[in-house]
């Protein structure tokens, strides 16, 4: 299985005065095609720091880390925008919607920003949100649309461009019970369908819906960990 991430003794700090504040600790993390990860952590665990450097969005101090076989700790801003744009796709707790374009609009967004021509680019959306089931809102501007919805649409939007990765921030964090389900249920298609999803995550019930599951803790990893009363083999990453 080609490796999608390859990260080596990450480590990420913030220079606080005179003493060092440890976000990271000697990352070490493969993710496979076509594998389903979740990475669980409470707030302050580092975990969101550690979604930025998966996401190309943040710098870190040591370490390697390759994402579809580019060097991200090699490349500059510039290449890294550009990284993003090809191999990632977003999904955000707060979906990221721009407010005054509709839905179609926004889901060709990634497309358009890569050149793309307007006419393709709303084909390819087209089908990604007839996909999700949005076919019938494309012309509905966000604030017309429930919770459940517009994360349909963030993640239609985050598929158009066949990144090789989708990334997922809490991607149930603004929903009720019952849509969360919907939402988790659509992301287990979507992995059978062949799609590689890290999906970061504070609540154990979401992330039990992964194929795998690793905790962060205080910046470092830690697999197939103790949660709650269900007793499992303890295997430190790395």
């Amino acid at each position: 299985m080609e490796k999608v991430i390859s990260m080596k003794d990450i480590r990420k700090w913030y220079q606080v005065g005179e003493n060092r504040l440890e976000v990271l600790k000697s990352i070490s993390l493969d993710v496979v095609e076509g594998e389903y990860l979740a990475i669980l952590g409470p707030s302050g665990s580092g975990k969101s720091t550690l979604m930025n450097i998966i996401g190309c969005m943040d710098h870190f101090q040591e370490g390697t880390y390759w994402l579809t076989g580019q060097p991200v700790h090699e490349l500059n801003d510039a290449q890294l925008t550009h990284l993003r744009n090809q191999q990632i796709g977003f999904i955000f707790q707060k979906y990221h919607l721009i407010q005054k374009y509709d839905v179609l609009q926004n889901t060709m967004m990634p497309l358009l920003i890569r050149g793309m021509s307007r006419k393709q680019a709303a084909e390819i959306s087209m089908e990604k949100l007839t996909m999700l089931e949005m076919g019938e809102r494309v012309h509905h501007k966000p604030n017309e649309l429930s919770g459940g919805q517009q994360q349909r649409v963030a993640i239609a939007r985050a598929l158009v461009g066949q990144p090789k990765l989708l990334l997922a921030d809490e991607p149930t964090g603004a929903l009720d019970s019952a849509t969360g389900k919907e939402v988790l249920k659509l992301f287990s298609q979507l992995h059978k369908m062949g799609n590689t999803i890290v999906m970061i995550t504070h609540d154990l019930k979401v992330a039990s819906y992964a194929e795998r599951v690793i905790k962060i803790v205080d910046g470092e990893l830690y697999e197939n960990e103790t949660f709650d009363s269900e007793t499992v083999t303890v295997c430190k990453e790395g």
